[in-house]
């Protein structure tokens, strides 16, 4: 095999630069640090992150094709407001990942169980200390520890999206402690069927919880509509 023919299926410098940035922004949306309608401006954010405005746009690019980011006429990108449509979207991805993960957690290490009761630990931590936005960065982190459970890096690298996503839903609660209260004690009783291998009764609570979880996110997400209207 000649060197040309090697290289051929190599990603480029500067197309790995440019993941790399994605990975980062994807990061801090997930993390709440960029919320919906926040403009991603070429030459503050790259000065920001340390690579060229190149870099930025196409990083940038990756995030639109991902549903995260959207370019609008003359005002250039802002990270994405979800509708409904996305909502029931992300909803049914989440339903094919997580239910699918419950079945074949059996095949799972106890390691990777371990993971589960680490988010949660962490999650009741900072519910108790009234950390909210935490509170639901954790909660986040479970259903991917989940997810992980499949044992499948892409499928892990394709719900991270499918969790960024989620956090642009959440921004739009108005009242954060009500909302995310309500899904610890939930969280809790899902990990431990699982841990405890009650894999039919886990899938229940999970599947209770995603139908319940999608009704409040789209009410959420029709209020913030109604009031950007008003």
């Amino acid at each position: 095999m000649s060197e040309e023919q090697s290289t051929a299926g190599a990603a480029e410098p500067g197309d790995v630069a440019a993941e790399a940035v994605a990975d980062r922004l994807r990061d801090r949306i997930s993390r709440g640090e960029l919320p919906p309608g926040l403009p991603l401006r070429d030459a503050a954010l790259a000065a920001e992150l340390g690579v060229s405005r190149n870099t930025l746009r196409e990083a940038v690019r990756l995030l639109v094709h991902e549903g995260l980011a959207v370019h609008r006429l003359y005002k250039g990108a802002a990270v994405k407001r979800l509708d409904v449509g996305d909502v029931h979207d992300i909803y049914a991805a989440r339903r094919c990942f997580e239910l699918r993960a419950v079945e074949e957690s059996v095949y799972a290490s106890e390691e990777a169980l371990a993971a589960l009761e680490e988010r949660i630990s962490a999650q009741e931590a900072a519910a108790r200390a009234g950390r909210w936005n935490e509170v639901s960065t954790w909660s986040l982190d479970f259903h991917r520890a989940v997810v992980r459970l499949l044992g499948s890096r892409r499928l892990d690298r394709f719900f991270d999206t499918i969790v960024a996503q989620l956090r642009l839903a959440f921004a739009e609660v108005p009242r954060q402690p009500e909302f995310q209260m309500q899904w610890v004690p939930r969280d809790r009783e899902v990990c431990d069927l699982l841990r405890t291998g009650r894999r039919a009764e886990a899938a229940d609570a999970l599947r209770r919880y995603l139908d319940d979880s999608e009704r409040a996110v789209v009410d959420m997400v029709r209020a913030a509509a109604a009031r950007r209207e008003t």
